[in-house]
């Protein structure tokens, strides 16, 4: 793996879309309103010109963002992948040891991580204990609420 922050396709499909958002539709809008803000007078005074103007700020850090993650990603496509180990990219099946209950993560970068949909970034706790591991393992992982064990019941790459 090269230097680059590494993503999946799906991953890098999302940054660029929401760069293009931002592109045009925010911009475009952010520009109209610092338009109708000077149109009112005095901005100095004028609450809706500082808004927009922050609004503005915000929009060209994002956008310089995302063009940084783009530009550094390394992409890897989970599908193009096999094996018995733990790696970037697998959905791994594990179950909490003690409360029985099952989850299913696949590890992707960390700007497409959503643990509701069952993403979590490379860096979290429990993906970076279960990186290099296999099915009949059991890890470790210190998360948010404290120490919790879990075996991997299957690693698949999809």
């Amino acid at each position: 793996m090269s230097n680059g922050t590494p993503i999946t396709p799906r991953g890098l499909a999302k940054l660029h879309e929401q760069l293009q958002h931002l592109r045009e539709v925010e911009r475009p809008k952010n520009v109209r309103d610092i338009e109708e803000a000077r149109a009112h007078g005095d901005l100095r005074e004028n609450a809706e010109s500082h808004a927009a103007k922050e609004r503005q700020a915000m929009i060209a850090g994002t956008m310089q963002m995302l063009e940084t993650s783009i530009a550094t990603a390394t992409v890897i496509d989970p599908k193009t992948l096999s094996g018995s180990r733990v790696v970037f990219g697998a959905t791994v099946t594990v179950t909490d040891v003690d409360t029985e209950q099952e989850f299913v993560y696949q590890i992707v970068g960390d700007p497409e991580a959503d643990l509701k949909q069952g993403l979590i970034s490379i860096s979290s706790p429990i993906a970076r204990s279960l990186i290099g591991r296999e099915a009949g393992d059991e890890i470790a992982a210190t998360m948010p609420g404290g120490k919790r064990t879990f075996a991997i019941e299957k690693v698949e790459f999809k």
